[in-house]
């Protein structure tokens, strides 16, 4: 037996469904959101740095400071001095 109400649900499109528009909207949002981040990785790259560059940079005050070996800078950090930068002779 059918009900005269029923004929009139079948023949809407499934875009008049609101679950339908919650099904596609995740994966649809996954996707956008995948493009934004390739987008960011390549426009946003940071540049590589050589042993050149490392080498030029070297020679200023604060990179001597800042490459001392870890219990220089340990040793700074508990006395509040700075680490001695006269490169010592081998024993």
């Amino acid at each position: 037996m059918s009900h005269p109400h029923d004929s009139g649900l079948s023949q809407r499109p499934w875009w008049f469904y609101g679950h339908v528009w919650l099904v596609i909207s995740g994966p649809l949002t996954v996707v956008v959101a995948s493009f934004i981040t390739f987008y960011l990785a390549a426009h946003g790259q940071d540049p590589v740095l050589t042993k050149s560059n490392a080498e030029a940079n070297a020679h200023t005050e604060q990179a001597l400071t800042t490459l001392a070996p870890a219990i220089q800078a340990r040793n700074h950090a508990a006395t509040g001095t700075l680490p001695d930068t006269a490169p010592r002779g081998k024993p």
